[in-house]
């Protein structure tokens, strides 16, 4: 294992310090213009020559994420390594610990790429999660439990953003959705009503030093995140803090390095389907920034992605604040006409609106191109204007 980077990293100084990033997409993109603005060189390593981090970075080696000369080349340019998405091969981010300081850690990539280890994980935590069983083999799935029914059987491995997964409501619905799965190993999580989602970003550093970002309240459209509102009493306090310990705790459990993303389902204890399970269950966690995040970029004084570059460059951490309510809208390609772009000065005419477009040279369906932060002195202003974009965008009202 290679050793961590010194305590304090000489910024600003006559010798060129890199910081390299595994994936080359919009997270990439943001961690390496707020690793610039600190002073960094960076390297991106991804097979795409038009990738959104790439083409902003010092240095972009377009290979696979497995080539072993585009890996040692990255372990040469780079002196300490992260990774901007979970589906990364953890192999490739073993190998380059070898001889470079990797954070997030393999395992932990690795936990996280895999739902059955994930949810093992969350329980070795005493974080509740949802009602569940692995299914990897015929004889599994023929003893699920019947209260598990209806549920969501997801891919263990490779789901994001709804994909991978399908609801059944009966055992003759999970047979036939497995099978359409290709009998891969699965998990069956238990239907519950929800209330809403939310999410909590943590960044540990090396010396177990951990901060967070306030509980994000998020709402999702076709299995991706549209909305994110972050401002005092988006949920009730007590329900926050619970977020908080649990998110802080599934991190120091891996005795994880970098910025994590845990995601949360609140119930409707009403129901009694939620019985017992206290109102909150985790449902998965990223090992990386998060869109749910990206609000942080205007209306905190550290956003996710400068937390990122210290948690790498092993600087010190300290808590983030808010200094605005904010609301963030995910901008997605079926915004985009076909002969034209969306009505940009229309938008940015509002007060508190900040534009982060992605650099992606194509739109299409369900694709992320950019995503707009509205912040303001109020609650009441930010959701007005936000509620006002929308509208301008053809985004749904929320």
């Amino acid at each position: 294992m290679a050793e961590p980077m010194a305590a304090h990293v000489e910024l600003g100084g006559e010798k060129e310090i890199t910081l390299g990033v595994m994936g080359g997409g919009q997270l990439g993109r943001m961690f390496v213009h707020a690793a610039q603005r600190m002073g960094f060189f960076t390297a991106v390593l991804d097979p795409d020559a038009h990738s959104p981090a790439g083409r902003v970075s010092h240095h972009h080696i377009h290979t696979a994420y497995t080539d072993p000369d585009g890996l040692a080349r990255l372990a040469q340019v780079a002196q300490a390594i992260t990774t901007e998405f979970e589906n990364v091969p953890a192999p490739a981010l073993a190998e380059l610990a070898r001889s470079r300081p990797v954070a997030p850690a393999a395992a932990c990539v690795a936990i996280a790429q895999d739902r059955a280890a994930e949810k093992a994980h969350f329980v070795r935590c005493g974080v509740p999660c949802a009602p569940y069983a692995v299914i990897e083999t015929a004889d599994q799935l023929a003893v699920v439990p019947a209260n598990l029914l209806p549920g969501i059987l997801k891919t263990t491995r490779m789901g994001y953003d709804g994909k991978g997964q399908a609801r059944v409501r009966t055992h003759d619905e999970l047979v036939q959705a497995w099978s359409a799965m290709q009998m891969v190993p699965c998990v069956l999580e238990k239907m519950l009503p929800l209330q809403l989602e939310c999410s909590v970003i943590v960044a540990r550093g090396a010396d177990g030093t951990c901060v967070n970002l306030p509980l994000q309240r998020n709402l999702h459209r076709d299995g991706i995140l549209a909305v994110t509102e972050v401002y005092a009493g988006n949920v009730p306090e007590a329900l926050a803090q619970r977020a908080i310990a649990a998110a802080r705790s599934i991190a120091q459990g891996l005795d994880y390095v970098g910025v994590l993303c845990v995601e949360f389902f609140v119930l409707d204890e009403a129901d009694p389907a939620a019985q017992g399970l206290g109102g909150l269950v985790v449902n998965e966690m990223a090992p990386r920034p998060h869109n749910s995040g990206h609000y942080s970029m205007d209306a905190c004084d550290l956003s996710q992605f400068d937390l990122q570059v210290r948690t790498l460059a092993n600087l010190p951490l300290v808590q983030p604040r808010q200094h605005s309510p904010a609301i963030m809208l995910n901008l997605l390609g079926d915004l985009w006409p076909a002969d034209g772009v969306p009505p940009w000065a229309q938008v940015l005419a509002l007060p508190g609106t900040h534009l982060h477009l992605y650099g992606k040279l194509k739109a299409s369906k369900g694709r992320k191109m950019g995503h707009l932060n509205i912040t303001g002195s109020s609650i009441e202003a930010v959701r007005s204007t936000a509620l006002h974009a929308a509208q301008i965008l053809g985004i749904a009202a929320f």
